[in-house]
């Protein structure tokens, strides 16, 4: 069986997508889906999304991490379906969407960014310099002072293996403060098992743990990664971090097909 896919990217996180509203593709497949995300052997990707039909949304994304197992919520991956789905003509200039933690909604901007709002953000953790948070997939937050000088892969790999997160693992994001309204950040990413450039669900958590720990008052804050810049927006009620946007890029890369023997 052929199947056609399209690659989209937001600030560096890339994506293979693909219409299974058929529910054709064969999505318990974790060793296929490993294979059409790796870069060597396959299409390569840091994830995989189907679009499906849903009964509360204009469609459901099904996200993979690259390990081909089903992952929680990904930001940047939100953007990009609703990139491809405007491409399918499924929706116009916004959109509902259902997704692992939820119905989530978007809409594009004038300047072609495309922005999704995030689920609230209740429990905040802090461990010491640390914080650990839920904004739609688990972050572990570090608040370093120069993130340039961090070993990202094998730090990342230590914080998401041990002992504290051994049951299910964790992101890990490594924080610096440029200035009130603007950190730099880098991302370990859980299921990729590596740094991406961009992680969507780890500039929210990381806005908003810097706003928590009062490293920042603004509730608008600019999010420089490898890949390139996002931006949150947030209000803080009681205990409870609500009205959360994220916003960027979802940019088409190049599409193709193939088949599955």
């Amino acid at each position: 069986m052929n199947f056609d896919f399209r690659k989209y990217q937001g600030a560096g996180n890339d994506f293979i997508i693909i219409d299974d509203r058929l529910k054709n593709f064969p999505e318990d497949n974790v060793n296929l889906i490993s294979r059409l995300c790796n870069r060597n052997i396959g299409i390569g990707a840091d994830g995989m999304i189907l679009v499906q039909n849903s009964k509360i949304g204009d469609f459901k994304m099904r996200y993979f991490n690259a390990d081909g197992y089903p992952g929680t919520l990904c930001g940047n991956g939100g953007r990009c379906v609703f990139a491809f789905a405007r491409h399918l003509n499924i929706i116009n200039d916004k959109a509902s969407f259902e997704a692992s933690d939820g119905l989530h909604f978007a809409i594009i901007k004038k300047d072609n960014l495309v922005c999704i709002d995030m689920n609230d953000v209740k429990n905040i953790t802090k461990n010491g310099n640390s914080l650990f948070l839920d904004s739609g997939s688990p972050h572990h937050l570090e608040f370093v002072k120069d993130v340039s000088k961090i070993n990202v892969n094998d730090e990342g790999a230590n914080i998401r293996y041990g002992k504290t997160y051994l049951d299910e693992g964790t992101n890990v994001d490594f924080i610096q403060l440029i200035d009130e309204k603007k950190i730099k950040i880098r991302t370990y990413e859980r299921g990729v098992e590596r740094e991406t450039l961009a992680c969507g669900t780890g500039a929210v958590a990381s806005g908003i743990g810097a706003h928590y720990l009062g490293l920042t008052k603004s509730n608008n804050i600019n999010i420089s990664t490898l890949g390139g810049n996002l931006k949150v927006e947030f209000n803080k009620l009681m205990n409870r971090y609500t009205n959360i946007k994220l916003i960027g890029p979802a940019e088409f890369v190049f599409s193709g097909n193939f088949e599955i023997k």
